[in-house]
């Protein structure tokens, strides 16, 4: 019989935080292991792009700073996802720098695992060359883009990992990796039922978020048993139920039976869900039905320009009524005096706030008007320049264009800020987010921060 596994998931994502009482509590009993995820696509393409992080340095360090000590004086590896946000190589280097300012400051030291995910251009022509599949609904891949990418990095499974805890590092910090690759892979390895660890890991993968009252930024306790594992929070005002635990087994998966990882697909319909303590929820019967084909996702972006964009309040109910209006004659107006940007190389975009800035043509036909909408102008264009110009051109435009049943001859709009516009930066769009049959090697570089 298996010794059981005990292990931590830091919080939903590093930098969101943790209750250093979670921290106390779980490192009461042995663990064999912290994980903690840190990248996402869910804030969209500019994070990889830019290869810049979308949770703060300060909030990384903060959450790396209490842990660290801990995993150093009980002799356990920390395995740290997706480093950086996005996982690409600047990404990991971000992480690798506030490890090495953690340990300068702590007077210690680390051997570290690194493991990068970036894709070279040669891999990329080959994959271009009929070796990449549609991935979530994503159009097909145009070769002619291989050379803009920005990043372009591989989303890998647990293999990886697990070759870096053969190593015997303190710290993984592991490039654009699955999110259940961070903590099914120290279980598997070590022998347990792969349907088992990686159902366990799809659920520790955003820490507390299982639990209620629910939220990230916390922590959660897996046990791993031979046919079957616990999971629960070691923040006293937290609970898992059935309920919460099984919610969160279908989070961001269109099929309630089962979820897919690059190791299969993970069969969850005759799972179980069992309440065997206040706060401990006992779960069995997960299953891994091994791929026939091995994938691997990947995932790259193109710059597309730059962006500016001003934001303000409109309350007049016949310039409410009419913004369809207002919008048309802006778009007009500015076309005439843009010189300064070839047609087709720049777009405008309203967002009208109050009205259908979310949902766009599927909102129903408004029969009642809301008072006031919120109203925010993007410019995007080849140049920082000419979208800041194209903004301003759109705002001053917006601000006394005329419309059916205007009475004043003042501007339309109310600015909370001054100055009203607003220079965004690079603007980038996933270009590479396909799957490719094309196996890949990753490499793994051992070092000693301190």
């Amino acid at each position: 019989m298996k010794t059981p596994i005990r292990y931590l998931s830091l919080c939903g994502l590093l930098g969101y935080g943790y209750s250093p009482a979670s921290l106390e509590n779980a490192f009461k009993e042995k663990l064999d292991f912290v994980g903690v995820d840190a990248g996402s696509t869910d804030p969209g393409p500019y994070y990889l792009g830019s290869g810049k992080g979308f949770v703060k340095r300060l909030q990384v360090k903060r959450d790396l700073s209490l842990v660290l000590p801990l995993i150093k004086s009980r002799g356990i590896p920390l395995i740290i996802g997706s480093a950086g946000g996005s996982g690409a190589r600047p990404h990991v280097e971000s992480v690798l720098e506030i490890l090495g300012e953690i340990a300068g400051e702590q007077n210690s030291s680390f051997n570290v695992a690194v493991i990068y995910s970036d894709l070279d251009n040669e891999f990329m022509h080959r994959a271009a060359d009929g070796h990449l599949f549609s991935c979530g609904g994503s159009p097909e891949f145009k070769s002619e883009l291989v050379d803009k990418l920005e990043n372009p990095v591989a989303q890998f499974g647990t293999d990886p990992i697990i070759e870096a805890l053969k190593s015997g590092a303190e710290i993984i910090v592991s490039g654009r990796c699955c999110d259940t690759a961070v903590f099914a892979s120290y279980p598997i390895w070590k022998g347990f039922n792969p349907g088992l660890a990686l159902h366990a890991a799809k659920i520790a993968e955003c820490g507390a978020l299982c639990a209620r009252p629910v939220g990230a930024n916390d922590s959660l306790v897996v046990e791993m048993y031979e046919d079957h594992f616990t999971v629960e929070p070691p923040n006293p005002v937290r609970i898992c139920t059935p309920d919460s635990v099984a919610a969160h087994s279908l989070y961001e998966q269109p099929d309630p039976n089962c979820f897919y990882e690059p190791e299969g697909k993970i069969d969850l319909s005759n799972c179980t869900f069992e309440q065997i303590a206040p706060r401990k929820v006992l779960v069995r019967g997960s299953k891994l039905v091994p791929a026939d084909k091995h994938t691997t996702k990947l995932e790259g972006t193109i710059k597309l320009g730059y962006r500016s964009i001003t934001i303000a309040g409109l309350r007049d109910p016949s310039g409410v009524a009419h913004l369809n209006e207002i919008e048309a004659g802006v778009r007009s107006a500015v076309a005439e005096s843009a010189t300064f940007v070839n047609p087709g190389e720049y777009y405008l975009r309203f967002l009208r706030y109050g009205l259908d800035a979310v949902t766009g043509s599927n909102e129903p036909e408004n029969t009642t008007l809301p008072r006031e909408v919120g109203l925010v102008i993007e410019a995007v264009a080849p140049t920082q320049e000419q979208a800041d110009a194209l903004v301003a051109l759109a705002r001053s435009k917006a601000l006394h264009q005329g419309f059916p049943e205007r009475k004043a001859t003042a501007g339309n709009l109310a600015f909370p800020f001054s100055p009203s516009d607003f220079s965004g930066g690079a603007v980038y769009e996933f270009a590479l987010y396909h799957l490719t049959d094309l196996p890949l090697e990753f490499e793994v570089k051992n070092m000693v921060i301190k």
